[in-house]
């Protein structure tokens, strides 16, 4: 019996006893804790980010060490060519032929087209016919004056024997002479027909148009069939050209320099160009001239520039920035190295003259060394190496290590949020 007792106990339900705990609140408690989680990694995300400042900045340039060239201004300008010709006939004519095409090389007279020869060659054979009748004239003259100076040769010994009359004798000497001077005349006129001819000849070779100097073909301008003019005498629909050829050894580089600045740039200083094409291709070159004129409206002088190398990427009309070089002094050849900054990343913090540079999405203060001023750059010896990225015009609440992202940045990520 005790035995059965103690199993039915073990069997009741204590109506006194702790509930047991509920799952499904556990799981709820879980979820408000797990989506607080990721609303909070989230917000970090979308807001925390942004939390970094937007700074413009721009590139350290190493200026050379010791005794090199420093750059005391730096201007923009155009590659021209000093040889530069759209090529005409001499002679409106019809278009028969044209042999050149852009990117041509050509040697200097070179034949680049042809037009229609046909009226000069008619005039060719006109003048060929009246030299050679001017010439049959000639011959005609002599043959009669050949006999007219010997029946006068024979009566002036016959007159001499009275054997006839004195007036026989001067009518066949003015018969001699009278030929004689027609014979001058055919001459001349044989002379007038000869020069004539050659005139004839230039008008057939007018027809011809030839290069005037070495150089490329740069432009194409006249088919087949068009009528050319150099005067452009037939109206709207008259080319006044062939072709334009420039000499690629005539290029150089015009740039236009303040007034303000001008006083620097010396005739034969050294000069360093980029092309806006090919930025990272320094191409040395020299002053040529100054041109003495100076433009009233952009306050500027124009300054030719020669550059000391010959590429075939070096073609008219480029865009080219020109840094303008001074030969430092021997009592400053032990400068210590430098580099150029825009003015507007030099700040002032606690006293000291330092600048923000940007490493891994940071700002990172540094302390400088400023230089000398050159325009809106400022050369720094000290603080800053060549190829690092400085802050401009650092706000004055940016402080060291702060999260910065560049203008570049923003604008790369503009398109993705509108995405």
């Amino acid at each position: 019996m005790s035995e059965q007792a103690e199993l039915l106990r073990q069997l009741r339900i204590d109506r006194n006893a702790a509930p047991p705990p509920d799952r499904r609140r556990w799981l709820w408690a879980g979820g408000i804790a797990a989506g607080a989680l990721l609303l909070a990694v989230g917000g970090w995300l979308a807001f925390g980010r942004d939390r970094a400042v937007t700074v413009r900045t721009a590139e350290a340039i190493a200026i050379g060490e010791g005794g090199g060239n420093a750059a005391v201004l730096d201007a923009t300008g155009y590659v021209v060519a000093r040889r530069m010709a759209t090529v005409s006939a001499k002679v409106t004519g019809r278009v028969r032929e044209v042999l050149i095409e852009e990117g041509h090389q050509v040697a200097a007279g070179q034949v680049l087209a042809t037009l229609d020869p046909v009226d000069a060659d008619a005039q060719r054979d006109l003048a060929a016919a009246q030299l050679a009748a001017a010439r049959s004239q000639i011959a005609s003259v002599q043959a009669q004056l050949r006999e007219a100076e010997a029946n006068a040769a024979r009566l002036s010994g016959l007159v001499r024997q009275q054997l006839v009359s004195q007036a026989q004798y001067d009518q066949a000497v003015a018969q001699r002479d009278a030929l004689r001077a027609q014979r001058s005349a055919a001459q001349r006129n044989a002379q007038v027909a000869a020069a004539q001819l050659r005139l004839a000849d230039q008008g057939v070779d007018n027809t011809v148009v030839r290069a005037p100097f070495a150089g490329v073909v740069i432009a194409k301008a006249a088919q087949p069939g068009e009528i050319v003019s150099p005067l452009s005498a037939g109206g709207g629909f008259t080319r006044t050209g062939i072709g334009t050829i420039v000499d690629m050894d005539s290029l150089e580089v015009e740039v236009d320099v303040g007034e303000a600045y001008i006083g620097r740039v010396k005739p034969e200083m050294p000069v360093e160009a980029v092309l806006n094409a090919y930025p990272q291709w320094k191409i040395p070159g020299r002053v040529i001239a100054i041109i003495p004129a100076a433009d009233r409206s952009k306050a500027t002088v124009k300054v030719r520039i020669a550059l000391d190398v010959r590429d075939p990427r070096i073609v008219p009309d480029m865009g080219v920035r020109v840094s303008f070089l001074e030969q430092r002094p021997a009592r400053q050849a032990q400068r210590p190295a430098g580099v150029l900054v825009p003015a507007a990343a030099l700040a002032r913090r606690d006293g000291r003259d330092v600048a923000f540079v940007v490493a891994e999405g940071r700002a990172r203060q540094r302390a400088v060394t400023p230089g000398r001023e050159l325009g809106e750059d400022r050369e720094v010896l000290a603080g800053i190496a060549g190829g690092e990225r400085v802050v401009l015009d650092p706000p004055e609440t940016l402080a060291d290590g702060a999260r910065v992202r560049t203008a570049d940045e923003d604008a790369d990520a503009t398109p993705e949020r509108g995405e």
